[in-house]
């Protein structure tokens, strides 16, 4: 986001619902990607319009139910990336990330893992389409039991609400892992 350039709630496709949808699963992808974290004057609460340094922010945003979700969903996005090591301890090491499906260009979904120095993982699923995919299956690093800590598209966040709850993996291999778990996205 550079002057001149608006807000990145109006750089989204699609329609009111898309683009907050669309916002939120950027920002969910973004703190869970390698690299430091940066957002920009009013992106906290999805502010519509650029920024403008002779204007307050539209704070009164912030009581309306998708700018409120966007700003719930960034306050636990920073609590998750507080209390996850696996989201930044080995930031800048090849060990700390390791691709699950990075090319399932036909959903448009990309997978992959975050290791902390103890080994300790996060399994990141992205799905950049507004259809919901049922059973959709991903190879995970290691057998046991899976729980969803963090879901953009959840009704606290203005989103559908399809998800997961506690999962247990399979003896299915997928992409180079012997267990696999059945996702909604």
């Amino acid at each position: 986001v550079v002057h001149g350039k608006k807000s990145l709630l109006s750089q989204m496709p699609g329609d009111y619902w898309q683009r907050f949808a669309n916002l939120r699963l950027m920002f969910g992808y973004q703190y869970c990607t390698p690299g430091k974290k940066l957002l920009f004057m009013g992106g906290e609460f999805a502010q519509g319009r650029e920024w403008n340094h002779n204007e307050s922010l539209d704070w009164h945003l912030t009581e309306i139910g998708w700018h409120k979700g966007v700003q719930t969903l960034v306050k636990d996005l920073n609590h998750l990336y507080q209390r996850t090591p696996a989201l930044y301890q080995a930031d800048v090491e090849p060990r700390g990330f390791q691709w699950i499906q990075p090319d399932d260009h036909d959903n448009s979904i990309l997978s992959f893992v975050r290791y902390d120095n103890n080994g300790q993982f996060v399994v990141v699923v992205c799905n950049f389409t507004p259809v919901v995919r049922h059973n959709y299956r991903i190879g995970v690093p290691q057998a046991g039991s899976y729980r969803e800590i963090l879901n953009t598209d959840s009704n606290w966040y203005g989103g559908s609400n399809a998800g997961n709850t506690e999962l247990h993996s399979e003896t299915l291999a997928r992409h180079g892992h012997g267990h696999s778990l059945g996702l909604t996205l």
